[in-house]
């Protein structure tokens, strides 16, 4: 059977080798488009393994604290363990944050809502490593369930997005068609303007002459007025 601290040893050389795919992961990031569904199920991916490794450091952590009473180790060995925890839990954090995983800084949301270090030690102290798998599943179903929410409000979002575009776009042709049809009247307003201002000087015309032919009129008459009068007289 292997003894405690060997199994401890065990366990951080495969949360080690997981970080290391995890950073090959990210770094294979670059290769993907930016958005699209390759590059979301790639991100959920590398997110659920950040978890999984979370959750294994909290483990180690648990797992060292058993240690002395199973298998007594010597003060300076038990804090370079530690060191070693606390060096691979800031490489979580550094992960977590190239991906926005901002609440990753305390680290509690990825495993549930405001679930403390302390209660995850509880819940995985007295766990066997087939014990540790499952809560490592149960952890990624939980986010998983999360992640489908997420993309529920994101394609409702898009649909509600592709409606308010289709809306503006229907107002923007009905303003085109506005402008297009006060273009036209004004155009047919300042025909008009032009014919009633020919009709103007036209009429203008007409009354001079007929003032005109009225004075000869008056004239002929006054002229035949007084040819009367004076062979009368």
């Amino acid at each position: 059977m292997m003894a405690p601290s060997d199994l401890w040893i065990k366990e951080y050389n495969e949360a080690s080798k997981l970080g290391d795919d995890i950073n090959g992961m990210i770094s294979e990031r670059s290769s993907f488009p930016a958005t699209g569904p390759e590059s979301q199920r790639h991100a959920s991916a590398i997110r659920r393994k950040i978890t999984i490794l979370g959750t294994k450091v909290d483990g180690l952590q648990s797992l060292l604290l058993k240690l002395p009473v199973k298998q007594p180790l010597s003060e300076k060995e038990i804090n370079r363990r530690k060191d070693m925890l606390v060096q691979m839990r800031s490489k979580v954090k550094q992960m977590a944050s190239t991906l926005n995983m901002s609440n990753f800084a305390n680290r509690d949301s990825l495993l549930g809502p405001e679930m403390k270090s302390a209660d995850v030690m509880s819940k995985t102290a007295e766990l066997d490593n087939q014990g540790l798998v499952g809560f490592q599943r149960k952890i990624m179903k939980e986010q998983d369930e999360g992640l489908e929410k997420l993309e529920e409000t994101i394609t409702s979002t898009k649909h509600i997005a592709l409606a308010v575009n289709e809306e503006l776009s229907l107002h923007t042709r009905l303003i085109d068609d506005l402008d297009q049809h006060v273009d036209v009247t004004d155009s047919q307003l300042a025909r008009v303007q032009k014919r009633l201002g020919i009709m103007n000087k036209r009429a203008k015309g007409s009354c001079s002459c007929f003032g005109m032919l009225l004075s000869v009129v008056g004239i002929v008459v006054l002229i035949t007025v007084i040819w009367l009068l004076v062979q009368y007289l």
